[in-house]
């Protein structure tokens, strides 16, 4: 079943073997929950990049399947600012943003997603990985970590949401 309220999804069906070179996932990163996932792929693709990190976690060319809102929360649980260049994420960084990359979606998983306004799960409950959401939909509330209002900024397009006394 495909429930796709907000038309971002689509269904292919192809032989698994022709995963790598399928025209709508050979451009495509590696997914964050997969082997190929780790600090250094991070470091990798960031090499060289001057814009910010937020907007790279973004690119689906870089990494698969992270999305807007669960960019926003890996960078707080890292630590990391979103308007931090890219190429600036290495060493422990790298190390700390992969972890909350990994920790960050696999919570949501387990919560069943984020329902803001219109994500059911299949049988038709919401995702409760809203209550879980340290900045997400938060701007101008306290931080939960040090009370700092939530910032809110626009990077291409898209709300980010930080703390500007945790994320650096």
């Amino acid at each position: 079943m495909l429930n796709d309220p907000r038309r971002f999804g689509w269904v292919d069906l192809f032989p698994a073997a022709h995963q790598d070179t399928h025209k709508l996932l050979r451009h495509m990163g590696p997914e964050p929950l997969g082997n190929a996932f780790s600090a250094a792929h991070l470091q990798a693709v960031f090499k060289g990049r001057q814009g910010p990190v937020k907007n790279a976690l973004l690119n689906q060319q870089l990494i698969a399947g992270i999305g807007n809102i669960y960019a926003s929360e890996a960078l707080f649980h890292a630590g990391i600012s979103p308007r931090r260049k890219a190429a600036t994420i290495k060493g422990q960084r790298a190390e700390r943003l992969a972890a909350a990359v990994v920790k960050t979606l696999r919570a949501a998983i387990e919560d069943g997603g984020t329902s803001l306004r219109d994500h059911v799960q299949p049988g038709g409950e919401i995702g409760y990985f809203v209550q879980r959401l340290a900045v997400y939909g938060r701007g101008g509330q306290p931080c939960q970590a040090c009370t700092t209002p939530i910032k809110m900024i626009v990077q291409s397009g898209r709300s980010s949401f930080y703390c500007p006394r945790c994320q650096r």
